[in-house]
């Protein structure tokens, strides 16, 4: 490979390095990955925390603290919730003091919510102070995860050339989600050897690791321009945010009600079903990261929703392991391109000094979804079953369909840069 390929460069500026990534005789895919790599292992580590609470929150709350289906989905989307208000404020923070700035900031955050978790168990006989105290910690590790992610994709947009932002939104993405599936067995061993204690201690202790990791990088300072007012960054894309929103209902009903399904069907391990999801997403967007760029985020979005439908429906509808290991596969492979390729047509809307704002405003709306969505699911479940949850999520998921078509035929205005 080329000398200069992947090569960093630096300049001071304002305490912080100009980093950018110069790509060329190497082949393209290799040289994003050389230039992501950095990033993307500190947000493993930083994602590994949320992804061991995931199969376990819903046992502790529904089992250890004796509360209702709906309280399990207000836990889990409390955190989407604390995401959303946070999240465009993390976009401006990124763009104004730095990325890099806004990860670490992000992983301190973290720390705070481990602690939570802690406190909450000093008064599991009065559950709901108990899940109040929780509830906080959630929303914390909201703030956490809309710090650490919207960062870490802002620097890694900041480190490449905008044709790549499919990749770059995929890769980090990935990164984030396979930390999610090897949480997931993990938090599952921690529960059963100490409860949910172990997995507060975890989350307390873990963000320190990915800060030791990341301080060594360079890191990249303010894009200098005038940056355009939310509303309108807002107004630019809000319709790939809609989509995204609408796909990521699936997505949220792996993470409340997976493990209370296998539970209820009597399959084991109960992680099962959210790690193979989980690990489908992270192939998919391993070998097919790039396909966004090549094909056009709205098309390749368009095929994924409606893989993504079909997988739901499946675990809906077959009562065999298999079969539903089979839905989690397809479910995860479907919704691994729906973000990155709605998330190509929301970066290619807005100028490159509010790319963190945009990335803010493009994924709050996946907030919205996550966190108006797991309740009401909840509700749902209560009220039809556990098993009906997927059919709905499957049903709001193929809305996502008219969104891409839409796109596929609309030429965006206010570009810039």
């Amino acid at each position: 490979m080329n000398a200069d390929a992947g090569r960093i460069r630096s300049a001071p500026d304002e305490g912080c390095a100009s980093v950018s990534a110069t790509v060329s005789s190497a082949p393209a895919g290799a040289s994003v990955v050389i230039a992501l790599l950095p990033i993307m292992a500190a947000v493993s580590i930083a994602f590994l925390i949320i992804g061991i609470a995931l199969p376990v929150l819903p046992l502790h709350v529904h089992q250890d603290l004796g509360l209702s289906t709906f309280t399990v989905g207000l836990v889990a989307g409390s955190q989407f919730v604390a995401s959303l208000m946070s999240r465009v404020w993390a976009g401006n923070y990124a763009d104004s003091r730095g990325a890099k700035r806004a990860v670490v900031a992000g992983l301190l955050t973290a720390v705070v919510g481990g602690l939570l978790y802690l406190t909450s168990l000093q008064f599991l006989d009065l559950p709901r102070l108990s899940v109040t105290i929780l509830l906080l910690g959630r929303a914390v590790l909201g703030m956490a995860e809309s710090l650490i992610i919207t960062g870490a994709v802002s620097w890694g947009l900041t480190l490449l050339a905008p044709a790549n932002a499919g990749r770059v939104i995929a890769w980090i993405g990935m990164a984030m989600f396979a930390a999610l599936a090897v949480g997931a067995p993990i938090g599952s061993a921690l529960y059963q050897a100490g409860g949910f204690k172990a997995i507060a201690i975890v989350t307390a202790l873990v963000p320190f690791a990915a800060i030791l990791f990341v301080a060594p990088l360079a890191c990249s300072p303010p894009q200098r321009g005038k940056r355009p007012a939310l509303l309108k960054v807002a107004a630019l894309v809000w319709m790939p945010g809609f989509g995204s929103a609408l796909s990521s209902i699936g997505f949220g009903v792996m993470i409340a009600f997976s493990s209370l399904l296998s539970i209820e069907r009597q399959w084991h391990p109960i992680w099962l079903l959210f790690s193979i999801f989980s690990g489908s997403l992270v192939i998919a967007r391993l070998l097919l990261g790039q396909i966004p760029d090549k094909f056009g985020g709205a098309r390749v979005a368009l095929v994924s929703v409606v893989i993504e439908a079909g997988g739901l429906a499946l675990i809906w509808l077959v009562p065999g392991q298999t079969m539903g290991a089979v839905g989690a596969i397809l479910t995860g492979f479907g919704f691994a391109l729906v973000y990155p390729g709605l998330g190509v047509e929301a970066v290619r809307r807005t100028p490159p000094q509010s790319r963190g704002l945009a990335m803010g405003a493009y994924t709050a709306f996946l907030d919205v979804a996550l966190g108006l969505g797991s309740p009401a699911l909840g509700l749902i479940a209560g009220w039809a079953g556990l098993d009906s949850v997927f059919l709905a999520a499957a049903l709001i998921v193929l809305g996502a369909a008219f969104i891409a078509i839409r796109l596929l035929h609309e030429t965006p205005s206010g570009i810039a840069g």
